[in-house]
Formats: structure tokens, sequence, C-alpha cells
């Protein structure tokens, strides 16, 4: 990413929370993209509110961020998806991540 948003962690707090995002994954081939930036990119989007095309281009391409996106909100067996469970350990709710 070229430019800083007001909506991003930094890599120390990323570290925390990658395990759990990582888990969402099965290893199938290597990962071509940044987990970091994809993860930042859905954090803009859910505090702005933008529309998923209209996502800057500092961020990987907006069907990446969607794709993991998808990933990332499928429920797991004890009911709680993955990005439930990341925004929490970050400190905010789904609700609070998308004012």
């Amino acid at each position: 990413m070229t430019q800083e948003y007001s909506t991003n962690i930094n890599r120390e707090q990323f570290e925390v929370i990658r395990p759990i995002l990582e888990a969402a994954r099965k290893k199938t081939k290597p990962r071509q993209v940044d987990l970091y930036e994809v993860f930042s990119g859905l954090l803009y989007l859910l505090k702005t509110g933008c529309q998923w095309r209209m996502l800057p281009k500092d961020f990987p391409k907006w069907r990446t961020v969607h794709a993991y996106f998808q990933i990332w909100s499928e429920k797991q067996e004890n009911g709680i998806s993955f990005l439930e469970e990341v925004l929490k350990k970050y400190g905010c709710s789904s609700e609070e991540a998308s004012r």
C-alpha cells in the first residue's frame, strides 16, 4: 500500500489476528497477495461503506478482497464467522466496523 488510511491497523496488531484469518483457508497453493493488505482493504470498505468496485487502487483488487470476505464470513461450527472473531479480537463488533 502506498497510502496510509485511518482505517488501517499496524502490522503488529495484524500479527495477533493473522492465525485466525489463515485458519479460514485451505492450503492448496501459495498465497499471492499480502493478507495484511486484503484485511486493510476490508476494514476500509466496512468503515467507509463504499461500494466494492470503489475500493481504492492502493488495496488489492476488489474481487480479491471480496473473495476473502466471503471465506471469512462463513460460519464456523461454533456459529461465529472468522471475521466476527477477528473483529472481536480487534476490539469492535461488525456493526461498529461498518459505521
